[in-house]
């Protein structure tokens, strides 16, 4: 697999025909996490979710990184899938990381992951790899953009 310019473009514009189906699962991730943790988390729309990835492809160093796991879980296809299963999850909950940015965002985009990937189910004309995709990408979309109360207060721990 070679990574270049072009091909950064190529997978971002993929993961912005996504919009539907990625804004969908974060909003149900959302709800879900939402009812688990007794808080409301408010839904983002198609228009963030483009606003989000334009702004993270324009980061070289993350694009180029975000490309490459996206390219290679789209491509990830395994013979009944369970045996894939290790290297599905590794990909996934590093791509969801990487979109969330730095601690402790990227470890709850990975957490996010896990959750997230239990309620999503690929078609069965795509490869294994795509449906982790989908939840990885929703991870670490969801946990980058507002809607957490407790984001958008400042911390207790702030010290000035």
């Amino acid at each position: 697999m070679n990574i270049t310019p072009s091909v950064v473009r190529a997978e971002r514009d993929w993961i912005l025909r996504r919009d539907e189906q990625i804004v969908a699962i974060i909003n149900e991730t959302r709800d879900r996490l939402g009812v688990l943790f007794e808080t409301n988390v408010d839904h983002i729309t198609i228009e963030q979710y483009h606003a989000a990835v334009i702004d993270l492809f324009a980061r070289g160093d993350i694009a180029v990184n975000v490309a490459a796991y996206c390219r290679i879980l789209r491509e990830l296809d395994v013979a009944g899938d369970y045996p894939g299963f290790i290297v599905d999850e590794i990909l996934g909950r590093e791509l969801a990381a990487t979109v969330a940015g730095e601690q402790p965002l990227a470890l709850l985009a990975q957490a996010t992951f896990h959750f997230a990937d239990i309620h999503v189910h690929g078609d069965e004309t795509e490869n294994a790899g795509v449906d982790d995709l989908d939840a990885a990408l929703a991870a670490g979309f969801q946990t980058r953009l507002p809607g957490w109360s407790w984001r958008e207060q400042k911390s207790p721990f702030s010290i000035e």
